[in-house]
């Protein structure tokens, strides 16, 4: 009896990103914020409201594309590079006829 596999049940709600309207949280508080800075610099609400909409349909696009792709791109900018063309030395090579 001790062999015997313990089910415990997964809800999909854990593992769902977060999102708002549909967007990844952090894309739609960006283009809240940036409409709200267009708005602010321009003195224009068309302006930030027409910047917060273009915003939201990238964020809403990349959101349906792959809700990890932030999350992806935050964290391998913490990491370095492995090749650096600019480190190796040039080989010139000639090519000859037999």
């Amino acid at each position: 009896m001790a062999d015997a596999p313990t089910y415990r049940p997964v809800y999909k709600v854990l593992h769902r990103p977060l999102t708002v309207c549909g967007v990844d949280r952090r894309l739609f508080f960006l283009a809240l914020l940036l409409g709200a800075a267009t708005f602010n610099l321009f003195y224009s609400f068309a302006a930030g409201l027409l910047m917060f909409l273009g915003l939201y349909a990238f964020a809403l696009w990349s959101t349906k594309r792959d809700p990890d792709m932030l999350r992806i791109l935050l964290a391998s900018s913490g990491a370095r590079r492995r090749y650096d063309p600019g480190k190796h030395e040039r080989v010139d090579l000639e090519i000859r006829a037999w």
